[in-house]
């Protein structure tokens, strides 16, 4: 099977995971810190700003939290988007608010958001698809101009930037992903963000229980009494741990390469799909913008959409949409409501497989692949017109 997704892994990772082991400490330690150094280093932020966590949800979960959201509050977030970023508005007691996207890039713009913002209106949540940047740089003028706070979900954006400047850094928080599906992945893991230092301080807290210090043994040094406890506030336990943190070291160093490959992957599909008669490719980036190259996305007639997607299956090619359009989940109490280019795009778009260690060869296998069903699904709908 050519897989949509699969993580670069391998003897540099495998050494620094064996030294965890030789130094008998798998949790929270120096490795965590040295991560999150070398992580703030790359995104171009203090260390102080940023916190390693078991997980990018967790991040959006803590993020929310720092806010100070509740009840009555709205948070504005585009529809296609991952169920964890609606889950988090909805655990805080906000309500989420969905809003239309480009229906090419699946990103929203800073108009399609000013549509949805009320007096309610808290918080707006990005998520920069497939590590395309979008409209961040006028979407955060705009908050700001609207004393609204910005949360960037840049689950799939750790190596895009605008201008230089690397999103996730463009608002107040921000969450970054590594789960095994990811571009730097540390089995489950993520970087929460935060441009106030005071606030990403507060998030260490409560990362790990809502202790102002805590009491275990690297705090016999400076405490007479290090068993006791002080909680300002109840937190949880979601802090990252040295073992994955020895993962994401290496992977970080590794990730120009990875990207540049993805980027080489990208260009392939480009140009062995240029002008295959009834499918969009994915469109261009605008001058500045760097993307992670995370998904590599077509979009074709919405009747033979999920056809193809089985075609290319039974080939051994694994493809998916990503994100299933959240204004469509009644839980989230928006089951009603209409957003057409977000539903436009939910219909039409296939993601393919895109990940470093995909040859030339198997590129041009899912591209043969492709243009063999459309073009059979083409035929089959034409006969039956006939």
């Amino acid at each position: 099977m050519i897989n949509l997704f699969q993580p670069q892994v391998g003897a540099e990772e495998l050494a620094a995971v064996a030294e965890v082991f030789d130094d008998k400490w798998l949790g929270h330690g120096p490795r965590t810190k040295a991560f999150e150094a070398a992580f703030a280093e790359h995104v171009g932020v203090g260390a102080e700003h940023v916190v390693f966590l078991n997980s990018g949800t967790s991040g959006l979960f803590l993020a929310l939290e720092s806010l100070g959201l509740g009840e009555g509050d709205e948070v504005v977030l585009p529809s296609p988007s991952f169920v964890a970023a609606a889950n988090a508005v909805v655990s805080c007691g906000a309500r989420p608010v969905f809003c239309d996207v480009h229906p090419r890039t699946l990103n929203p713009t800073a108009e399609d958001i000013e549509q949805v913002v009320t007096p309610r209106t808290r918080a707006v949540i990005v998520l920069h698809y497939g590590g395309y940047p979008g409209d961040i740089r006028r979407i955060a003028e705009r908050c700001r101009e609207l004393d609204i706070s910005l949360v960037e979900d840049a689950a799939c954006s750790v190596a895009s930037r605008v201008d230089g400047q690397a999103v996730g850094t463009f608002g107040d928080v921000a969450m970054w992903s590594f789960d095994a599906m990811k571009v730097l992945v540390t089995g489950d893991g993520g970087m929460l963000y935060a441009k106030d230092a005071e606030r990403a301080a507060r998030a260490r807290r409560l990362a790990y229980h809502g202790l102002a210090q805590p009491s275990g043994f690297g705090y016999a040094k400076v405490s007479s009494r290090w068993w006791e406890l002080d909680v300002p506030e109840p937190g949880r336990r979601v802090i990252g741990n040295d073992l994955t943190a020895a993962l994401g070291t290496v992977q970080l160093r590794r990730l120009p390469q990875m990207v540049d490959r993805r980027r080489e992957i990208c260009a392939l599909y480009d140009r062995e799909l240029a002008g295959v008669p009834g499918l969009l490719l994915p469109p261009a980036l605008p001058d500045g913008h760097e993307s992670t190259h995370y998904f590599y996305w077509v979009q074709m007639c919405p009747d033979i959409r999920d056809d193809i997607a089985g075609d290319l299956y039974r080939e051994g090619i694994y493809t998916t949409f990503r994100y299933a359009p959240l204004h469509k989940v009644p839980a989230y109490g928006a089951a009603d409501s209409a957003l057409p280019r977000a539903e436009w795009a939910a219909e039409r778009t296939l993601c393919l497989p895109l990940h470093p260690g995909l040859s030339d060869t198997d590129v041009r296998t899912v591209t043969a692949a492709l243009r063999t069903a459309l073009q059979a699904r083409r035929t089959a709908a034409e006969a039956v017109t006939a």
